[in-house]
């Protein structure tokens, strides 16, 4: 009787509710920081696919096997310096639809003399199914693991050009309002397996999001349609 006069069954309660109230909260809260990078990935890829002299892009992501995009990738340093940020990944099935996002870290460290900072928004078009099934299989190095170019390239190099030049990612970098090629070599592609359970509230691998396609993100279907948007006719 006297611990029940202490405590009551309503504080008890109470505090339960106010505890589960926080779990909820946390869980939302870093599900929507993944939607955030969703919708800035989608304003990055709409942003490529205004830009009157980046046709090649258009044409390589028609005929890409995936794309990466960052919408943010920090560069600071000093003497010794050093680039990073999150992105997503998606896939493109047989039928030329957009898988759902799979989230991933880029890392790149560099040495010389380098003071300040700068972001840029990088996106990466993934053309082989081998450097495809690299990115999602393990942790690659770009310029190691898989062969990285430049983008964008020659306006007369076609599309049907690129599939034969062995190269399993193009790079393309928006810096100071403008999109140039951007050299990604000695980066680190690695999944974030955290923020995939975040997202979709179960345990899955990136293969299981954009290969397998065992869960879709409703919140993802701009980003899909932005992408298709961008391809060439």
């Amino acid at each position: 009787m006297f611990f029940g006069k202490t405590l009551g069954v309503k504080p008890v309660l109470k505090a339960a509710v106010a505890f589960l109230a926080v779990i909820l909260w946390s869980v939302s809260a870093q599900a929507s920081e993944q939607q955030q990078l969703v919708d800035k990935a989608k304003l990055t890829v709409e942003s490529l696919k205004t830009q009157s002299d980046l046709e090649q892009f258009r044409k390589l992501l028609a005929v890409s096997k995936g794309v990466m995009v960052f919408p943010q990738v920090l560069k600071a340093g000093f003497f010794v310096g050093g680039a990073g940020g999150s992105g997503v990944l998606l896939a493109r099935g047989v039928d030329g639809s957009w898988s759902s996002p799979a989230f991933y870290t880029m890392g790149q460290a560099s040495f010389g003399l380098q003071i300040g900072a700068e972001a840029k928004e990088l996106v990466l078009v993934i053309m082989t199914q081998k450097g495809l099934e690299a990115i999602i299989n393990n942790q690659v190095k770009l310029g190691g693991d898989l062969s990285a170019a430049v983008g964008p390239m020659g306006t007369n190099v076609g599309a049907s050009s690129t599939t034969n030049l062995d190269v399993d990612v193009f790079s393309f970098a928006k810096n100071s309002g403008l999109f140039i090629g951007a050299s990604v070599e000695g980066s680190i592609l690695d999944a974030r397996d955290d923020w995939q359970k975040a997202y979709y509230g179960q345990t899955v691998t990136a293969g299981d999001v954009v290969l397998r396609r065992s869960v879709n993100a409703v919140g993802a279907a701009e980003l899909k349609d932005a992408l298709s948007a961008a391809e060439a006719p």
